[in-house]
Formats: C-alpha cells, structure tokens, sequence
C-alpha cells in the first residue's frame, strides 16, 4: 500500500462547469494549477477551451494550455481530457488529438467511449501515459475483458452518482472487478458534488489516490461552497 507521501492527489482544474472560479485562459489554468500543487496536489487534470470559452481538443488550444502549466509546474505530471463528450465524432476526434504537437504526460481513457482503444494506442506510442477510466460497472467489465493492463498507467475508478450510498457501493462494485481480475495498477478514485467526499474518504482509507476538483465538485466536505481549486486541494490533502 502507499504511503501518504506517496498517493496521487490530483486536481481536476477545469471542465464543464459554470463556476466563476473555474479557470478556463492557459494563463488562469497554470496559475490555478501551481496555486493547488502548493497546497498538496501532485497531478494536474486539464481541459482546454477555446478563444470563446468553449471546450476544445484542437491542437492551439491544448498546446497553450499544456505548456502555461508546465511552465509553472515544471515537476508535476499533466493529464489532458480526451473526453468524447467534446468531439462526439470518433473520427473527427482521433484527427483532433493525431495533430497535437505538444504532449501530456498523460490522457484519461474512459473504457466506455466508442474508439477509445484507437486514440490511447495512438498516444501510448507517442510516449503518453494511459489511464483506464472506469465510469462504471459496464466499464470496469470492459476494461478486465479487454485483458491489457500492461498498457496502462493506473486505474481511475469515477462515481457518477449524486447520492452518496449509490456512489460508494458503485465504487466498491467497480473496485471489486478490477480485484478478480488480478490487476494490481495504481488505483484512483473520486466521485461527483457531496458526494465526492464520501467516495474519496473510503477511497484514502482503502490507500488509493484521490482527485477533487471543480470539474467534479465545488462544494467542500460540509457542504458549504467552496472558493476554488485550492480549497478543495486543502480538504482532500486532510484525507490522505
């Protein structure tokens, strides 16, 4: 099992939120991400967004973003979306991500998504690291019958559900399969709104990494709001 120094903190900077805290420019993202690296956080989650504040995979906008944050946070691992709800066209999107030419360290790979397995070989052979994402059990069935753990850097296990007593027992449903099947990767976990809390509570317990984040939740354990990236970081380092 980790130790506490060494689990995966990471912060989900940005995404689809309306939050007027979220950062969205490359220059508010790095700031926000060096901001949150000092409070604790040892992986960065980015999305990148476009000259009128939209979501994009496009190549400009993510190589803006990757590099405002490697600038500032020159030591700490990026993970860059791949998320298909951006570009719902496989195609269209696999040519999206074929022209980047500045690479993340990493990519989440959500194991449900149509042409997933495609876009994570094209990256893993350009150097990138790869991160099974689970969003759930269907997923998780998925990933352990595809049988190719070698391929992957760690296992994301994500809640979805709103109610906490679902999302903790979809959470342990999915961490479950993961176990019968005899895949020891690196597993992190996090869940959405409250009841991100419960899910990553149980999930530091158990010695896994964690995520918080705007994209994921902009309320703090009590509920209370939060006001920004650095004070869900500060929270969630008092899990681990």
């Amino acid at each position: 099992m980790p130790t506490t120094a060494q689990r995966t903190l990471q912060v989900a900077l940005n995404g689809a939120s309306s939050n007027p805290a979220m950062p969205r420019t490359a220059e508010e993202t790095a700031a926000d991400a060096s901001a949150c690296v000092e409070a604790g956080a040892n992986l960065l989650h980015l999305h990148a967004f476009d000259d009128n504040g939209e979501e994009t995979l496009a190549e400009g906008p993510v190589a803006r973003a990757i590099h405002a944050v490697r600038t500032r946070c020159p030591d700490v691992p990026i993970s860059m979306t791949t998320f298909a709800q951006i570009e719902p066209d496989p195609t269209r999107r696999l040519d999206l991500i074929s022209s980047w030419t500045t690479l993340p360290d990493l990519i989440p790979a959500n194991q449900g998504e149509t042409g997933i397995v495609e876009l994570s070989a094209l990256l893993a052979r350009r150097g990138v690291g790869v991160e099974a994402c689970l969003l759930s059990i269907a997923d998780a069935e998925i990933f352990v019958q595809r049988n190719t753990p070698q391929l992957f850097r760690r296992v994301v296990i994500e809640a979805l559900d709103a109610d906490s007593s679902l999302a903790l027992a979809n959470a342990s449903a999915m961490e479950a399969i993961v176990a019968r099947a005899g895949i020891s990767l690196e597993q992190l976990h996090h869940g959405y709104g409250i009841a991100t809390w419960d899910v990553c509570r149980r999930a530091a317990a158990r010695g896994h990494g964690i995520r918080v984040g705007i994209e994921d939740t902009d309320l703090l354990p009590d509920g209370h709001p939060a006001t920004g990236n650095v004070e869900l970081v500060q929270a969630a380092r008092n899990l681990l």
